[in-house]
């Protein structure tokens, strides 16, 4: 583990951070002599142009020129940092714009691994690597500490898969698999597999992942748009040797991260550099527009190598960068990737080098039809050439330098070894500070999102840069100390190129795939298909109409005598009551034409009250009653009182309604059967100098309703699903008039009481508390309609606002 010691660096120093081979000076310190040049790459054809070639003296200062334009200062870096964080995040916030291109995709990974994974499971590598492709077996053994080196083996993939039809590509990886296992000596029944693509994705789950763009070299037809991992799916059918499922895809920045052993601080952070270079990052769920969660967090996969600002990244282009992308196979894309990904610094090496032959500054004037090709100096090289880890024997790595040089067909002269090495340094050291830059602005992101003073936290690092060029972390840690003096941060290499990770992301997958197959199962029972919802419907509705007609029914249909909704015009103030659960509120309405003022007060009703006498019951009540027109300054005041009663009542008025049997935990006792109005009247009588006027007794549905239609006066139902299991439903209509036989030529509205309705009453109090109730109660208002003339119908689906619901926790 690699951990930035907490120095300062001076102004002066920040752009002095590469040192040349053999302990020469900062390359840096030679161009800030130098003013900017604008070369242009010249045509020739190979071999040596004698002609006006520099004299030694000038050989090095020509380079320095050359390469001055690799230099990127502190301002610039900074520039970089605050651009990218500000596309990451509008990204975030779901107002990604085509210029900045940074996507922020979510990986549906939210959490971080906690050592108890256990298993074996097979990692397929794609795009990780380049042209290469890498099958793991993995066994997690579910303790800390413990660890079992995976089994892989890497294929490499041929241009024409890379280039050809997508399903060559995947039939290829699938041939790779089934010839991996073949050499296995394992158990290979039931495999369950983590596939790592590292491509630009959308996911909309762990096993769900959309391609968006190729990028590092591949252009497969038809796989763009399509769910990678069914594409494997289906490969692996056609394959035919071995049942195995893919359970997760992530891309190789999850897998490093997910793989990481934290040290100091947790790690959050992912971070690759191979073929292509991106981060990963765990982000607070509630900050991702796209999800539209409020709690945990989830990894975000940033795709920084598709940022392009120009207004920021077009000063550090050189003319060699925008060679390289014309030749590319996605011209104008990737522009920050082509910077410091391992499949570009080669060839950016070799531009320059080319370049400066041509000037007549290296290699005698001569070229080479290798030096000219492009693709024939590979990342490998350029850290052979790079590499200063020996100062001691500087003559040896000199010997490596012109071995390297004279493979390409070039005569390699006594400084030109030096000078290439000059060369490599600086579009290293380049590709370092950017990648620094753009880490500064991820940590940054953390930082303010954790509002945290100081940031302590671990990045887990991978690929093939940080593996062969050690100068490359060194340059990266001091540039992010540089940019992000507020995060503490640790820099934990991969140990396995992250399969171990992958391997993990799966282990949770398959873990939480058991658990919803078992839920299914359990869960199997209550799902309802249209035949049963049907039948259930026309048994309700004929309950209902039994129960309008006065027949004996299961759904009493009680009238409440309420006639009307209301019409806006009502004035005055009330006291209200509402009793209906283990809570008792009083409230007192002042209905204004400016609106509706409500102050209420909460009192409990103790368990032994509830289930004690009916007049100790009432007289707890009357007491609260009380106790709230004290506070409110009301006492001796004689307001209209209405009794919100929810409770199954026959009611024979207005004021009158009798209590057929308790519900919801209650059981006082000499109540049942007698009028609890009455009850009321009794218990304020029984309290001296206590004047309350009760004018009304509803049930809570109907409350919901009237409330409801004072704001919009469409508003002819209340419907009520609470905890307990039973709905109640309210209704008034013009067209049920025939059916009142209780209340001949008069309306009121009639509650449905369908607690006792046999089969409705299981699966409703089970889905009540769901988020969404509508899976089940969509039964009873359609039973509801269908007693109903066509013209409420189409009411209702003009104005699907005149249901007036809400959820009760009593």
């Amino acid at each position: 583990m690699r951990h930035i010691e907490r120095e300062e660096l001076k102004p002066e120093e920040s752009d002095q951070l590469l040192l040349l081979p053999g302990g020469h000076p900062p390359l840096w310190n030679h161009m800030d002599s130098i003013g900017p040049v604008g070369l242009q790459q010249r045509e020739g054809a190979p071999g040596c142009s004698q002609e006006g070639l520099p004299c030694p003296s000038d050989s090095s200062e020509l380079v320095l020129e050359c390469l001055q334009q690799f230099k990127v200062t502190e301002t610039q870096l900074q520039q970089i940092q605050a651009s990218l964080l500000g596309s990451m995040e509008q990204a975030l916030r779901g107002q990604a714009t085509p210029a900045s291109a940074v996507r922020m995709l979510p990986t549906y990974v939210g959490s971080t691994p906690h050592g108890t994974e256990q298993g074996d499971f097979v990692v397929l590598e794609l795009g990780a690597t380049g042209a290469s492709l890498r099958v793991l077996w993995v066994t997690l053994m579910g303790t800390e500490g413990h660890r079992m080196e995976p089994q892989s083996q890497e294929f490499v993939i041929p241009p024409e898969v890379m280039l050809g039809p997508g399903q060559q590509l995947f039939d290829f990886a699938a041939h790779c698999l089934s010839e991996f296992l073949d050499a296995l000596p394992m158990d290979k029944q039931g495999l369950q597999l983590g596939f790592s693509f590292s491509f630009p994705c959308h996911q909309t789950g762990l096993d769900r992942s959309t391609l968006i763009s190729w990028t590092k070299g591949f252009r497969c037809s038809g796989v763009e748009g399509h769910d990678v991992v069914q594409l494997l799916r289906d490969a692996i059918e056609r394959q035919g040797a071995y049942s195995i499922d893919v359970f997760a895809v992530v891309n190789d920045t999850v897998g490093t991260m997910m793989g990481c052993e934290p040290g100091v601080g947790p790690c959050e952070v992912g971070l690759v550099v191979d073929t292509g270079t991106n981060a990963c990052y765990m982000e607070e769920a509630r900050h991702v527009a796209v999800l539209d969660e409020d709690r945990g967090r989830v990894c975000i996969s940033v795709e920084w190598g598709s940022f392009s600002d120009d207004g920021v990244l077009g000063p550090v282009l050189t003319t060699f960068d925008h060679a390289l992308d014309r030749e590319s196979l996605n011209p104008g894309a990737q522009r920050f990737e082509k910077m410091i990904g391992g499949l570009y610094l080669g060839e950016l090496v070799r531009l320059v080098l080319a370049h400066l032959a041509q000037r007549g500054v290296l290699f005698g004037g001569c070229t080479s039809p290798a030096l000219l090709s492009r693709g024939s100096i590979l990342l490998d090289h350029v850290a052979e050439m790079e590499d200063t880890l020996c100062p001691s024997s500087p003559l040896a790595g000199a010997a490596r330098v012109h071995a390297l040089l004279q493979d390409l067909g070039l005569s390699v002269g006594a400084s030109d070894a030096e000078l290439v090495q000059y060369v490599c340094a600086a579009v290293l050291t380049r590709a370092a500070r950017l990648c620094a830059a753009a880490l500064a602005a991820v940590l940054s992101r953390l930082q303010h999102s954790r509002e945290q003073q100081m940031l302590q936290i671990a990045v887990a690092t991978g690929g093939r840069v940080f593996e062969r060029h050690p100068s490359f972390l060194s340059v990266l840690q001091k540039t992010v100390m540089l940019l992000a003096p507020q995060c503490d941060v640790s820099f934990i290499p991969s140990v396995d190129g992250g399969g171990r990770g992958v391997a993990m992301v799966t282990a949770v997958a398959a873990r939480l795939a058991a658990h919803r197959r078992l839920l299914e199962e359990n869960l199997a029972p209550f799902r309802l298909n249209h035949n049963q919802l049907a039948a259930v419907q026309a048994q309700m509705r004929e309950a209902m109409v039994k129960g309008l007609r006065g027949e004996a029914s299961s759904l009493r249909m009680l009238p409440t005598y309420v006639r009307a909704t209301p019409d806006g015009t009502e004035r005055g103030d009330f006291l209200a009551l509402d009793l209906g659960g283990t809570n008792f509120r009083v409230l007192l309405v002042r209905v204004t034409a400016g609106g509706v003022k409500i102050t209420s007060q909460v009192y409990s009703i103790p368990e032994d009250v509830a289930q004690g006498s009916g007049q100790q019951l009432f007289d707890r009540i009357v007491d609260c009653i009380v106790d709230f027109q004290q506070k409110q300054g009301l006492s001796g005041q004689s307001l209209p009182l209405g009794f919100t009663f929810s409770f199954p009542c026959r009611q024979l008025g207005l004021d009158q309604g009798i209590l057929l049997n308790w519900t919801k935990g209650f059981s006082a006792s000499d109540c049942e059967g007698q009028d609890v109005v009455c009850l009321l009247r009794e218990a304020i009588g029984r309290r001296q100098a206590v004047e309350l006027n009760v004018v009304a007794i509803v049930n809570d549905t109907v409350g919901t309703m009237m409330s409801c239609g004072y704001e919009d006066p469409r508003c002819e139902v209340g419907l009520i699903v609470g905890e307990e299991g039973p709905a109640l439903l309210c209704s008034y209509c013009l067209m049920l008039i025939h059916c009142l036989l209780l209340i001949p030529q008069e309306l009121a509205p009639m509650p449905a009481t369908w607690r006792s309705f046999g089969m409705w009453q299981l699966w409703l109090g089970t889905q009540a508390t769901c988020a969404s109730i509508w899976n089940g109660v969509p039964l009873g208002m359609m039973a509801l309609w269908t007693c109903l003339e066509p013209a409420l119908m189409q009411m209702w689906t003009r104005h699907p606002s005149t249901l007036a619901s809400r959820a009760l926790r009593r």
